[in-house]
């Protein structure tokens, strides 16, 4: 069978970096981060978060890059909310936010407010102007019980967008099949997914991944911020927003390691074009 390096037109073994920022459109210091890695870093796609309070701004912001939408039900700082735009009931918790953890979102939430909101998204972000690229989900939300994967499915196959999943090593978490199923319908996604351990230091976290790759296509997810008053008192992982900001915007050296490493790097619109032409 074709892998999917093969398919993207490279050869059988071929190693291939998919470097993803998620978080667009959560605040003013994250929407800087991302567009930084994107034009001037190692960044080749990044994720929406639609219902995000600096969505507005990102989409103001938005120059053509590779931007899919992070489908989002969950909002998990306790002094910043934000909320469904359908505003429909079974989304909200008890302050008119969405729920703040998966639990409580997967126990009260209406699958069909579910699907009514997923698709107000991707509906919203084209309508904002961005050529949406790919489909992924905020704290894997939509991954892991079968009837919300069903709904990111069904929107993926809609609109021929490829779907971040999870490698297959994670399927027993969910207890289900989700890439047999994804792949029967022709929905593509990357062979696996990664986030940046960190190390001494982010050079040599990326070094450590890059000279580790096995071939096929992995995503790298980084979440970048510039370091801020804003970001300092809203999130409590700063920390390690401001590292990703470092990893994502050192644009010339992860080039250069990938090089040498014999990694070649690609985008989310690859495999949508890939997906798009059958």
């Amino acid at each position: 069978m074709t892998s999917l390096a093969e398919a993207l037109g490279h050869a059988p073994d071929a190693r291939l970096l998919l470097v993803t920022c998620d978080d667009l459109g959560v605040s003013y210091a994250t929407n800087s981060g991302v567009f930084d890695a994107l034009r001037t870093g190692v960044a080749k796609s990044a994720g929406l978060m639609v219902p995000g309070p600096w969505s507005r701004e990102a989409a103001a912001s938005y120059r053509g890059e590779d931007v899919g939408v992070h489908l989002t039900l969950n909002a998990e700082y306790d002094l910043y909310r934000w909320g469904p735009l359908t505003h429909s009931p079974s989304l909200l918790d008890g302050d008119g936010g969405f729920p703040r953890t998966l639990v409580d979102l997967w126990e009260h939430a209406d699958i069909d407010e579910v699907r009514k909101e997923c698709r107000a998204q991707v509906e919203r972000a084209i309508y904002w102007g961005f050529d949406v690229s790919h489909l992924s989900t905020h704290l894997g939300a939509l991954e892991l019980r079968p009837e919300f994967f069903d709904v990111a499915l069904e929107l993926a196959v809609e609109f021929r967008l490829p779907l971040r999943l999870p490698g297959p090593d994670q399927q027993h978490n969910a207890g289900f099949p989700f890439r047999e199923l994804a792949a029967a319908e022709g929905v593509l996604s990357p062979d696996r997914l990664v986030r940046v351990t960190r190390g001494r230091s982010a050079r040599s976290a990326l070094d450590r991944l890059l000279q580790s790759l096995p071939p096929g296509v992995t995503e790298v997810v980084l979440r970048p911020a510039r370091d801020s008053e804003e970001l300092r008192a809203v999130m409590p992982d700063w920390p390690a927003r401001v590292e990703d900001h470092d990893i994502g915007t050192a644009a010339r050296y992860v080039q250069a390691l990938a090089g040498r490493a014999g990694v070649t790097l690609t985008a989310y619109r690859a495999l949508r074009e890939l997906q798009r032409s059958g």
